[in-house]
Formats: structure tokens, sequence, C-alpha cells
């Protein structure tokens, strides 16, 4: 599924079963919400705090789908293409350290 195709589903999705979007800053602080699930889990499970066993069902990547589930909400209602955005990002990146991590001494 391309970006494009996620933003539409999730917009079909809304329209369908949801009432209407939140407003965006409601979403923002879910977004926020749901990073900080992910990071729960992240520091537990890949971290250094010991998993508390009520975490140790929790699917990762489940977690990872409601951080970029309310992030395509956000850009549906910004009018954000995320395809254009992340070909654009993907360039800058490139343009900006293609030589930036070959010679840091810290990731040898």
């Amino acid at each position: 599924m391309s970006l494009q195709e996620a933003q539409q589903r999730v917009d079909q999705w809304i329209n369908v079963y949801g009432q209407r979007y939140f407003n965006e800053l409601t979403n923002m602080a879910i977004l926020t919400e749901e990073v900080g699930e992910l990071a729960r889990i992240m520091a537990r499970r890949y971290g250094e705090q010991s998993e508390k066993e009520s975490d140790k069902e929790k699917d990762l990547g489940d977690e990872m789908a409601d951080v970029l589930w309310v992030l395509i909400c956000l850009a549906n209602q910004t009018g954000i293409d995320l395809t254009q955005a992340f070909e654009k990002n993907m360039t800058k990146k490139t343009l900006r350290d293609k030589d930036r991590h070959h010679q840091n001494p810290k990731l040898k």
C-alpha cells in the first residue's frame, strides 16, 4: 500500500465509521499519547527498564500503526500529501547527509 492509498483508506474509514475527524489540536494530543505508548514498550522491551507483565503482550507493530494512523489523519486534515512530503524529505536528507554518517567515527 502506498502512502497515498493509506491516506485515502483512513479518509474513507473516517467518513464511513467516524462522525468526523477530531480537530487538529485534539489529534496532535492523541498522536503524542500514541507515541508515548510506543515509547513505553520500546523502553521496556529494548531499553534498560524491565518489562512489566502487563506490557509483554503488547503488539509493537500495532502501536506503530496507531502512530501512523493519527499522523495520516493530521496529514489529511492539513492538506499534506505524505508521498510528496516524504520524497522531498528523502531528497533533503540525502543532500544534507550523504557523507555525514560515513565520516562519523561514532558509527564505525
